[in-house]
């Protein structure tokens, strides 16, 4: 059985009142939204957001990929999570080689994923290069004091600033910026963003 950490969402081993689980759960749940053609889930986890992707979406999705670096977590994945329409396999979101080894995707979405990595740039680099043009990214962080401050999280190099956040999306055409606080989805321009602990970008290439 998957060992439990306290960042990692498992459903099967987690309370259905379970605040984490919650608000991950909501935010592929509004993802289906958007999803469409050749799905990246990147640090896909347990690969329970892949899944809700592939069986909500399966009229508009030729495949959903969930890559992930921890093998055990991709065992699990396979195992607990199988559809037609996805496929899980072992990657290093920052490795420079993934582009050229997973092709380019219509959509990629990568929740809760940028605040653990220290190379950023290469991170980001990764997604632009293996996003199609006209495709749409989704990704979602939580908020806090900035770069190279420590957050407190056990599991977290740092945690963005609002501004921060919004600065990682200047290549794309156009950005939609949503915040969220447990299943609570807001779009920017209707919420208080102080008031929000998390922020999700829509950005299409």
């Amino acid at each position: 059985m998957l060992k439990d950490t306290g960042e990692r969402v498992i459903p099967e081993k987690m309370k259905v009142l379970n605040g984490l689980l919650i608000e991950h759960i909501a935010r592929y749940h509004f993802a289906t939204e958007y999803v469409y053609g050749r799905v990246l889930d990147f640090a896909s986890g347990s690969g329970y957001g892949s899944h809700i992707m592939a069986k909500m979406c399966k009229n508009r999705v030729q495949e959903v990929i969930g890559v992930d670096i921890d093998q055990e977590t991709v065992k699990y994945a396979r195992g607990t999570y199988y559809h037609p329409l996805t496929k899980f396999r072992i990657g290093n979101v920052v490795d420079p080689r993934l582009p050229d080894e997973l092709g380019q995707f219509d959509c990629i979405v990568s929740f809760e994923t940028i605040e653990h990595i220290r190379e950023e740039e290469q991170f980001m680099t990764n997604i632009y290069t293996m996003l199609k043009p006209g495709g749409t990214l989704m990704l979602s962080t939580p908020f806090g004091e900035g770069r190279g401050i420590p957050s407190g999280q056990e599991y977290h190099v740092h945690q963005l600033t609002v501004d921060e956040f919004k600065g990682l999306f200047k290549e794309y055409q156009s950005t939609e910026y949503y915040y969220q606080k447990g299943a609570l989805i807001q779009p920017a321009f209707a919420a208080e963003e102080r008031e929000f602990p998390l922020g999700i970008a829509i950005c299409k290439k």
